[in-house]
C-alpha cells in the first residue's frame, strides 16, 4: 500500500515537473519570439526612416515646447498656448454670426471636438447654424432658424488638429496655406483660384495662414472691446507683449494663438510611442505584426513618412467625395475642395489628389478619408489591398501608381487593422482640454440645445 502510494505521488511530481519544464520553454519560446518581432520590427522602422533613426518618427511631449515644430514668425511661449487653449474653445468670438440665433453660440471645437480626437463626430462638421451635441458631437444638426445656404458647413471632411504641427507647413487637404515647403514656387496662383490664398504672401507657415483666414471664414472677430468683456485683455498682453497695443487684441493675435496651441497637441502617449521610447510591452504582438505589415508589404510607409505618420504629399486615391453622401451642400466656389491640389494650382496633373493625414488617433470616429466614404478601419484596409478606385469622376490615370492589391491574407490585415485601431491611439488627449474658460462661457458650443446637454445653462 505505502508502496502504491510512493509510486503515486512520484508520477505526480515527475509529472508536475514536466509540465513545469513545458511552460518554461513554451514562456522562454515566446520570450525570443517576442525579442525577434520587436528586433526586426526596429529593423523595418530604421529602413522607413530618412535617416535611419527610430526616433525619427518620435513626437514631442506638449510641455517641451522646444521639441515641437514651430513656425519662426510665431515662436511658442506657454502664455501663447494658455491663451490659445482656451481661444479654440471659446464660443464668445462668435460675435459676426449670419443669423442672431447663432450670436456666440460656437467655436472652433464645434468641428474639431476633443473626444472625437479633434475631428467632427460627424460625418459633416457644423459650425455656425447648428444645435445640439450629443457625446463626440454626433447630434449636432441644422438649427432651425438656418437655411441651408447659411450654415457653416464644410464641403469636404475636416482633418484633425492632432500632430498639426508636423505637417504645418502646409495645411489643408489641398495644401493651399503656407509660403514655404509645398508651394514654393506656386506664388502665381496664390489669391487666383482661391482668393483666400493671397495670405501665403504674409509669410506664415500653413497653419497660421489657414487660422487667419479661418477666423473670418467662420465668422468668428476679436476687438478690444471683447477682450476686455470675455476677460482676455491680461491673457493677450501677457502672450504678445511686444505687439503694439492697438493690435494686440485682433483676429490676428487670436490666430497666432491658437497655433501656437495646436502645435502641442501630439499623440506623445499612444503605445506606438511608448514602444519607440524602449517599452518594447506597450503594443501586443498582434499590433507589433500589424506595425510590421505597415512598414513593409502594406507599403503604408511609403506615404506616411513623416514624424506622425503623415507628409506633405498629395496623392489620387480615388475614394467618393463628400458631396456624393452629405447631408448639407455647400456653395458652388468651395466645391473646388473635390478637386484636391488642382484646387489650388490649377493644373491638370494635381487633379484629385489629397494630403497624406495622420494616423493616430483613428478611434474616435468611424468616418474615413476627405469624403467620410468608409465607415470603420477594416473598410479603409480592405480598399487599400483590393487597390480598386471607387469614384468615377477620378480617371485611372490620375490614381497613385502605387495604389495596387497588395495581397494581404486575412491575419495580415486583422494585425493591421490593430496597430492602426490600438497601436496608434492615444487615449488621454482630454489632457489638451481646459476645464474652463476665462470668459465662463460654455464649451465648444453655446447654443441653447447644446447648453442643455452640456448642463452650463
Amino acid at each position: 500500500m505505502c508502496f502504491y502510494l510512493l509510486n503515486s505521488y512520484m508520477t505526480r511530481f515527475y509529472s508536475l515537473l514536466a509540465c513545469i519544464s513545458l511552460v518554461a520553454v513554451s514562456c522562454t519560446s515566446d520570450t525570443i519570439e517576442g525579442d525577434q518581432l520587436d528586433l526586426s520590427l526596429q529593423n523595418v522602422i530604421k529602413q522607413a526612416a530618412p535617416a535611419g533613426r527610430l526616433d525619427h518618427f518620435v513626437l514631442g511631449e506638449y510641455t517641451d515646447l522646444a521639441s515641437l515644430p514651430q513656425d519662426p514668425l510665431n515662436p511658442l511661449t506657454e502664455m501663447k498656448v494658455e491663451l490659445g487653449s482656451f481661444l479654440f474653445f471659446e464660443t464668445g468670438l462668435g460675435t459676426v454670426p449670419k443669423k442672431e440665433e447663432g450670436l456666440q453660440s460656437y467655436s472652433c471645437s464645434s468641428c474639431h471636438v476633443p473626444l472625437a480626437d479633434f475631428k467632427p463626430g460627424r460625418m459633416q462638421g457644423i459650425g455656425e447654424g447648428g444645435e445640439g451635441i450629443g457625446y463626440l458631437g454626433e447630434a449636432r444638426v441644422k438649427h432651425s432658424a438656418y437655411e441651408e445656404g447659411d450654415m457653416d458647413v464644410q464641403g469636404i471632411r475636416p482633418l484633425t488638429v492632432l500632430n498639426v504641427a508636423y505637417s504645418a507647413e502646409n495645411t489643408l487637404w489641398n495644401g493651399s496655406f503656407g509660403s514655404a515647403g509645398a508651394n514654393e514656387g506656386t506664388e502665381d496662383v496664390w489669391g487666383v483660384i482661391d482668393e483666400a490664398t493671397e495670405l501665403n504672401h504674409l509669410g506664415y507657415q500653413g497653419l497660421e495662414t489657414q487660422n487667419i483666414e479661418g477666423l473670418n471664414i467662420h465668422r468668428m472677430l476679436m476687438t478690444p472691446e471683447l477682450a476686455e468683456d470675455l476677460n482676455y485683455k491680461e491673457y493677450f498682453d501677457s502672450a504678445f507683449p511686444d505687439v503694439a497695443e492697438a493690435d494686440r487684441y485682433s483676429n490676428l493675435t487670436v490666430s497666432l494663438a491658437i497655433s501656437a496651441y495646436l502645435r502641442t497637441l501630439t499623440t506623445s502617449k499612444a503605445p506606438f510611442q511608448d514602444w519607440l521610447r524602449g517599452d518594447m510591452q506597450a503594443m501586443s504582438v498582434s499590433e507589433k505584426r500589424g506595425a510590421m505589415v505597415f512598414f513593409t508589404k502594406g507599403n503604408c510607409s511609403s506615404c506616411h513618412t513623416g514624424t506622425a505618420l503623415s507628409a506633405t504629399k498629395f496623392f489620387a486615391l480615388g475614394v467618393n467625395d463628400l458631396d456624393q453622401s452629405v447631408s448639407f451642400q455647400e456653395n458652388e466656389k468651395t466645391m473646388k475642395k473635390n478637386l484636391g491640389r488642382a484646387g489650388f494650382t490649377g493644373l491638370d496633373e494635381d487633379l484629385y489628389k489629397f494630403k497624406v493625414p495622420t494616423l493616430y488617433n483613428l478611434q474616435g470616429t468611424s468616418f474615413y478619408f476627405h469624403g467620410s466614404s468608409k465607415r470603420s478601419l477594416e473598410e479603409v484596409v480592405e480598399y487599400f489591398d483590393q487597390g480598386i478606385p471607387e469614384n468615377p469622376r477620378v480617371s485611372s490615370d490620375l490614381v497613385a501608381r502605387d495604389f495596387k492589391p497588395l495581397g494581404l491574407t486575412d491575419q495580415e490585415k486583422a494585425d493591421l487593422v490593430n496597430f492602426l485601431e490600438f497601436g496608434l491611439q492615444d487615449n488621454d488627449v482630454l489632457r489638451f482640454m481646459p476645464t474652463s474658460l476665462p470668459s465662463n462661457n460654455c464649451f465648444p458650443n453655446a447654443d441653447e440645445q447644446s447648453r442643455k446637454e452640456l448642463g452650463c445653462q
